[in-house]
């Protein structure tokens, strides 16, 4: 059984158009011509034409079954602004290519390259030649004379591009492809296979989506990271030629954040002494990226949701639209369903921001990922400092046993694991990182995290510092806490014993709250000069 022939094109705004006053069949036109053909069986017209040209296309598809009743015809919508601009074409053209659902094991794919300009006809060659397009090409060209008398279809002719060339092309676009996987990663060989998966889907997208794309995760997983390495990709690729925006919503309040984000008119609230762009129009043709943006306001939330789906906004204090097309990324820490629940997000932004939602998992979760990881700060703070910083053996396997552990926290994930190498290698000897300096670190990092375990109790401890090893009731300790606190900061015993007893010097006859205070400070083996001393910068 022959499987369906399908045809894509281009609609030809000067040679697909019927001449006026004659028989609208008398003349050659490209697209048509081809279902004239006797020799030749077209399932399917696939037509690519701009949204203003769409009359014509109407005609053409009309003309078409006319010709070949049994051909579906299927508009597909593509407007370049400048037809000429080789960058644009071959952009919103491989778009096409990528999105559209080919199944090359069903149907075969001619690809008309007489009409469009000819900056289109390179591109769409060149997407047929890369298997972008798995097709084949076909050319028309008019009858040798026209006339009443002239036979209008005219001829064709099919190219089969040199099939031998495919293998060393896709293995051209394989490098390509884990190039940009790579980048993605930052260079770092990554074995944990969930997130080597998550970032192939994520390298798929930003080569085929300018849709919203939403990246979740706890602090320092690397959100900011992947978003540049994101824009990076496709500027490589030639799918964005703007540049990437950055902004942390946490940062923003009131009218300063409608201005940051939407700009202002000059005199449009009280300071605005000069009219200022904002960072959606400094995004256009680019990629726009709002970090933390469950911190948003409602307000801002609604403009950002019409900025997205329309491409225009209002600057604070303006009635004239602003237009930017910019590819969003968003990052937050938040849960956005909860947020919505609670009132504070708004349910249709966050609709239109989950179409691709990435969540990205914390360090503990990727604990494979550890070694790659210290190899890579490692090299990075070797660049940096000029000087090759290494691990003795027993050194690396302490502190990579140790980051394994339950015992590490990583509460800020790969912030604080490169905060712990970076420490290591500004106090190495000689480049040089020692057991020694890992279990100094490695303390420091376990005293860090149980201090944040505790948010109830300050995150200074003088009784630990003046009375290390000292075991206490938590009642005694709390209170002997805040009873040094008093003391660093007071000019005097005196004062110190004023502060404290503040309260029952009110209802006592006996003032001598210095010798009440001294006492209890002797009893835990303390005097204040002490106190104060230890404190002292």
């Amino acid at each position: 059984m022959t499987r369906p022939t399908v045809l894509i094109g281009l609609l030809g705004m000067r040679m697909d158009r019927p001449a006026p006053a004659t028989n609208r069949w008398d003349t050659w036109r490209p697209t048509v011509s081809l279902f004239q053909q006797e020799d030749l069986e077209l399932a399917r017209l696939v037509l690519l034409a701009a949204p203003r040209d769409q009359k014509l296309a109407r005609t053409v598809a009309t003309d078409v079954q006319a010709a070949s009743p049994a051909t579906a015809v299927e508009h597909v919508k593509l407007h370049f602004r400048d037809p000429w601009d080789f960058a644009e074409v071959y952009q919103r053209l491989r778009d096409f290519a990528d999105a559209y659902p080919f199944d090359p094991e069903r149907e075969d794919y001619l690809v008309h390259i007489t009409t469009g300009t000819h900056v289109a006809q390179i591109c769409l060659f060149l997407l047929v030649e890369t298997r972008r397009i798995p097709g084949r090409l076909v050319q028309t060209s008019p009858p040798a004379r026209e006339g009443p008398r002239a036979n209008a279809t005219g001829q064709y002719s099919i190219i089969d591009l040199d099939l031998s060339r495919y293998d060393a092309l896709a293995e051209r676009f394989a490098a390509e492809k884990r190039a940009a996987s790579e980048l993605l990663k930052g260079g770092i060989a990554t074995r944990n296979a969930h997130y080597n998966a998550l970032i192939a889907r994520i390298e798929e997208v930003a080569q085929r989506s300018r849709d919203p794309i939403l990246l979740l995760g706890p602090t320092g997983v690397g959100k900011t990271q992947l978003a540049r390495r994101i824009h990076a990709v496709k500027r490589r690729q030639q799918r964005f030629e703007g540049e990437l925006v950055e902004l942390n919503c946490a940062t923003l309040r009131g009218d300063q954040a409608m201005s940051a984000l939407f700009g202002h008119e000059k005199g449009a609230f009280t300071g605005a002494l000069a009219r200022r762009d904002g960072l959606l129009r400094a995004a256009d043709g680019g990629v726009l990226f709002l970090d933390e943006i469950g911190e948003l306001g409602r307000d801002e939330q609604a403009m950002l949701l019409r900025a997205i789906e329309e491409h225009s906004f209002l600057p604070v204090g303006s009635d004239r639209p602003v237009t930017s097309h910019f590819q969003l990324l968003a990052g937050t820490n938040r849960d956005l369903a909860a947020e919505v629940r609670a009132g504070r997000f708004r349910e249709d932004l966050l609709a239109r921001i989950d179409l691709w939602t990435f969540a990205l998992p914390p360090l503990r979760e990727r604990l494979e990922d550890l070694e790659p990881n210290l190899e890579h700060e490692l090299e990075r703070l070797s660049r940096a400092t000029g000087q090759r910083i290494t691990f003795n053996r027993e050194a690396r396997e302490r502190f990579l046993a140790f980051a394994a552990s339950p015992a590490a926290a990583w509460r800020a994930n790969f912030r604080d694991f490169s905060a712990a190498v970076t420490r290591l290698a500004t106090l190495a000897e000689h480049g040089r990182v020692t057991l020694p300096l890992v279990e100094e670190e490695t303390a420091r990092l376990a005293r860090a995290w149980a201090a944040l375990e505790r948010p109830d109790e300050p995150a200074d401890d003088p009784v630990a510092e003046l009375l290390p090893g000292r075991e206490l009731d938590r009642f005694e300790r709390v209170q002997l806490a805040d009873v040094l606190r008093v003391c660093r900061r007071a000019r005097s015993l005196s004062a110190a014993g004023r502060e404290l007893f503040a309260t029952s010097l009110r209802t006592r006859t006996s003032t001598n709250d210095a010798d009440r205070l001294r006492k209890y400070l002797a009893r835990h083996g303390l005097d204040f000069e002490r106190v104060r001393s230890e404190h002292a910068p």
